[in-house]
């Protein structure tokens, strides 16, 4: 088993232990003339019975291997995280007011916030957010004292 990956060690093993079941299985009916009903249904009877709990087992082992689904790409927008591009996207102008900055830095939280974000995405938007409520809180400052 050294030098064989998990699932390589696990399928051996399985084999092994199958193995020791037929073996097993062909000295009970070996020492017993006539199989009872129990010997039956514990060895698994009859082959067409052997056969369905063959498959039932298969089916088992291939759907507790599901593969998890492929994560979502990152959306353009997100990707852009420097801070001239996060100023082009907000679009601040010299006449803007502390209320058209408001709703601006609203509109773009509903975008980008990362709580709404999934966890893969939420670095960069953490990135946009924090570009675009510096420049906002600039621009709010600028307004203020004019």
């Amino acid at each position: 088993m050294f030098g064989m990956s998990v699932f390589q060690s696990v399928l051996e093993r399985l084999k092994t232990e199958e193995d020791e079941e037929e073996t097993a299985e062909t000295e009970v009916f070996a020492t017993s003339r006539a199989p009872s009903f129990a010997t039956t249904f514990v060895t698994g009877g009859s082959d067409s019975a052997s056969a369905a709990r063959s498959a039932v087992e298969r089916a088992y082992l291939d759907a507790s291997f599901v593969e998890p689904p492929p994560t979502e790409s990152m959306p353009e927008f997100l990707k852009r995280t420097s801070l001239a591009e996060v100023a082009e996207e907000l679009d601040l102008g010299e006449r803007e007011t502390l209320a058209t900055l408001a709703a601006k830095r609203r509109s773009f939280a509903a975008a980008n916030h990362p709580d709404r974000l999934p966890l893969d995405f939420r670095a960069n938007a953490t990135v946009r957010m924090k570009l675009a409520n510096m420049l906002i809180d600039e621009a709010s400052r600028q307004v203020q004292a004019a």
